[in-house]
């Protein structure tokens, strides 16, 4: 997708669309060069599977989602040409909304539904932390990290993500 830019003072807004409802990337230009980057929320699921352009719609799995949310924005990145990598952001923060279990129903398996509540938070916990480990080397790790328990439109996904990070441009060249 080529983005459509606007630029406001400090602000660049990046997004698709004549009358967007919101823009995928927004960044703030600070001293140095460096750029504040607040990007969109989005999901593992229907979104990644539109954005990444994948055959394959993603259902439940955050132990696959989390790592497509941050190819999403990598890709966004590279769309945007701010950087080429994920791993050149410092993620400041990050906040999730972790969607309940799709199966089985609470009224007729309330047993099961907590268990598949069990597996979602204790798969999410591992995918994410894993990411920084492997896919973010010499990264920091974000300082607020927070997650609220709703739903969402995407009725596939596990979680939705929407977060805020700093590229440094001397530490880049």
């Amino acid at each position: 997708m080529a983005f459509n830019v606007r630029k406001r003072g400090r602000l660049t807004y990046y997004y698709g669309g004549d009358h967007p409802t919101l823009s995928a990337l927004v960044t703030e230009g600070l001293d140095n060069g460096d750029l504040k980057i607040y990007f969109a929320g989005l999901t593992g699921g229907y979104s990644a599977k539109g954005t990444l352009g994948r055959d394959e719609l993603v259902t439940m799995q955050p132990s696959i989602e989390v790592e497509l949310v941050f190819r999403c924005w990598e890709k966004w990145l590279q769309e945007a040409e701010i950087c080429d990598s994920i791993s050149k952001i410092d993620f400041v923060e990050v906040h999730a909304f972790a969607a309940q279990p799709k199966t089985p129903n609470p009224l007729v398996d309330p047993q099961g539904f907590a268990a598949e509540q069990q597996r979602l938070y204790k798969e999410y916990a591992e995918a994410y932390s894993g990411f920084f480990r492997d896919h973010m080397p010499g990264c920091g790790v974000p300082a607020r990290f927070t997650v609220h328990v709703v739903d969402f439109p995407d009725k596939a996904a596990s979680y939705e993500f929407y977060s805020v990070g700093l590229y440094q441009k001397a530490l880049h060249q």
